[in-house]
């Protein structure tokens, strides 16, 4: 059961008394901060009585007493101002938490009315190893798949990869030109990799020669603009002061760009052979768009190297994926959409969703400036046609009720415009979310970085955090005070169990929409709000059952009962209960933070509770039949918890 849930429902009934819209109100029902105050506090009376003129303590009063609760919880009690306390009858709370004792799901209901959700994520573009850059979307995503799977709906996770883009004509250019045949057959998916970076930087000199006179142009006009107007401002004149304050900025931003501009230049002319590349190639990015284009058309030469690269590269995201555990349910790419475009467009026109401008099919959606660009004026079509497309299938092969978009907040924009098109089109019932995330910076606030500045690999940032869980791992056991306790294949079983875990909490952890700080620190540290902590709340959970020699199973089939008797029992129990509450708050708006904070709060009910209560040494054997239930209760609830999440746990650290 949802307690909270529970509560407010109640509320509900007793606020159409004073309101027709109950649901504001009785979301002020919320679980109490200080436990002085009880379990739960309910603050609406404030806000109805505001409205309504009327004294907020008597209001509450009245509230109260057309309350129906007494089967749950005690005489309610009007505190300060209007605020209702609520504390759980102890009976009816043991109660509960014995009722979790033989219950799988640990509290929570299957869903009543169960959807098919879709979710979009991790989606890198194939022929290229995974970075940092897809972390976010790929955590996230899996986490989204897994509760939402436990919640009892039908979930299916698609890998929207690319693989028909512009990369591989740069790519294919790439091979037919400065391929390092020895390198390709030892490493093909790096080799790709490094014939796109190489295409790409020429590519990229040839334009930074050409727009570094453009941009000096640009910074000595804003500076002689800047000149004049510093002469000629007011200093007291506020608009005077910010439209130099602006100039400023502006001078400072070009400035950076010439700084990086002419780095590029530089870092191609001070390499002979990059030099001697650059020079062969001047007209190398429309070469490679020529490849695209080859490929688009269906020609055979670059129809079979695509053929070729593609298995290679697919093989090489699945090794990601099974190192972190991450089960994807279907993966299709841009490719597959392509035979359903032109259709697309054409459909769209006999709607008239979509019109002609200036030679491009565009729909405009009022309130954007910059129109829904579906086909351009030279016939080929955008990733707006090829997103409209796959909305398409997922409706007509998933029978969708909700498609969930897993994408940085960059997107924000395309992802507005392309659900404003599709409810348009054919699919107003169907629920579009853009499930947005924030970026993961560098100590410098940047955009996270090697120290040579390049892109974090994904698969070097798993390897590092292995390697420093493992140090963590090798010190902890060999400071037991009993001597070590793992042998060297546990060991690197726990620190690969940690390292991954603790990656991927600190991103869990944070909200979806902010950025955050890496920092390794932080991410391990055996306190604090990390995998790290509650991980080793449930391996000494295990080591209390190790210790007394309990088998967690039989336990449970034994019959006996938890009570709560003490504080920390109590709030224990309470916490334990609230998983349902978490569960449900996470499918809420898809934020997996929620659920990562209900189980650190958990794990420190759980230290708590270790700290003041004997477990193997209670007073009595019902008492320590009582805890180890209670330890195995949680135990269960953290374990359930963290692989809700994609973390796995070990029953010694």
């Amino acid at each position: 059961m949802n307690i909270l849930s529970e509560l407010r429902s109640r509320f509900d009934s007793a606020l159409l008394a004073f309101t027709d819209d109950t649901v504001p109100y009785s979301t002020m029902v919320k679980p109490a901060q200080d436990a002085k105050f009880g379990d739960f506090q309910a603050n609406c009376a404030m806000p109805l009585a505001k409205r309504s003129g009327a004294n907020p303590r008597d209001l509450a009063a009245e509230l109260v007493g057309r309350l129906e609760i007494s089967d749950i919880c005690t005489e309610p009690k009007v505190a300060g101002p209007g605020f209702i306390n609520l504390r759980l009858k102890d009976a009816w709370l043991e109660s509960q938490v014995n009722g979790l004792i033989d219950d799988e799901r640990l509290g929570h209901p299957s869903a009543a009315s169960p959807r098919t959700y879709v979710i979009d994520f991790s989606g890198p573009n194939i022929a290229k190893p995974m970075h940092v850059g897809h972390l976010r979307s790929t955590v996230i995503g899996d986490a989204l798949c897994r509760i939402l799977k436990f919640s009892g709906h039908t979930v299916i996770g698609d890998n929207h990869i690319g693989d028909w883009g512009t990369q591989f004509g740069m790519i294919i250019f790439g091979y037919k030109n400065f391929l390092d045949q020895t390198a390709y057959d030892e490493d093909p998916v790096n080799e790709l990799a490094r014939l796109y970076r190489l295409v790409n930087q020429i590519a990229g000199y040839h334009n930074a020669i050409a727009e570094l006179p453009r941009i000096e142009e640009q910074s000595s006009a804003k500076q002689q603009l800047l000149e004049t107007t510093e002469a000629e401002a007011d200093p007291k004149d506020k608009k005077s002061r910010k439209a130099t304050k602006k100039l400023r900025g502006e001078i400072v931003g070009l400035k950076e760009r010439i700084a990086a501009t002419r780095h590029q230049i530089s870092a191609v002319e001070q390499d002979p052979a990059l030099k001697s590349r650059a020079d062969q190639h001047p007209n190398i990015a429309d070469a490679a768009r020529n490849e695209t284009a080859k490929l688009h058309s269906g020609d055979a030469e670059n129809q079979e190297l695509w053929n070729q690269f593609i298995p290679k590269c697919l093989d090489a995201l699945e090794v990601i994926y099974q190192r972190m555990k991450v089960p994807i349910d279907v993966t299709l790419g841009e490719s597959f959409y392509q035979p359903m475009l032109a259709s697309v467009v054409e459909d769209l026109q006999q709607k008239k969703i979509a019109t002609e401008s200036e030679g491009a099919i565009c729909v405009f959606i009022e309130g954007n400036d910059a129109p829904f660009l579906v086909r351009k004026q030279d016939g080929a079509f955008t990733y707006a046609t090829t997103d409209l497309a796959t909305i398409k299938h997922r409706h007509d092969e998933f029978q969708a009720d909700a498609m969930l978009y897993v994408v940085d907040a960059r997107q924000a924009e395309h992802f507005a415009l392309l659900f404003e098109t599709a409810r348009r089109w054919a699919f107003n019932k169907t629920e579009f979310k853009h499930v947005v995330f924030g970026s993961v910076l560098g100590n410098d606030g940047k955009p996270f970085k090697t120290r040579t500045g390049d892109t974090v690999g994904l698969e070097s940032l798993l390897d590092e955090s292995i390697t420093r869980a493992r140090n963590i791992v090798d010190e902890n056991d060999d400071a037991k005070p009993e001597g070590p306790e793992l042998d060297q294949t546990t060991r690197a079983a726990v620190a690969e169990i940690v390292g991954i875990g603790g990656i991927k909490y600190a991103d869990l952890n944070h909200n979806r929409e902010s950025d955050y700080v890496f920092s390794w620190d932080k991410m391990l540290a055996k306190n604090g709000d990390t995998a790290t902590y509650i991980q080793y709340a449930f391996a000494r959970i295990y080591g209390i059952f190790r210790r007394g020699n309990v088998d967690p199973a039989a336990l449970r089939q034994a019959g006996g009962t938890i009570r709560l008797d003490a504080p920390q029992e109590r709030a224990l129990g309470l916490q334990l209960l609230r998983f349902a509450e978490a569960i449900d708050d996470v499918a809420l708006d898809y934020r997996p933070n929620l659920l990562t904070q209900y189980l650190f709060e958990t794990a420190n009910c759980f230290s708590a509770f270790h700290r003041d209560c004997h477990v193997l040494k209670a007073d009595n054997d019902a008492t320590r039949t009582s805890r180890l239930l209670l330890c195995d209760l949680t135990a269960r609830v953290l374990k359930l918890g963290l692989s809700l999440l994609g973390i796995d746990t070990c029953e010694q650290m």
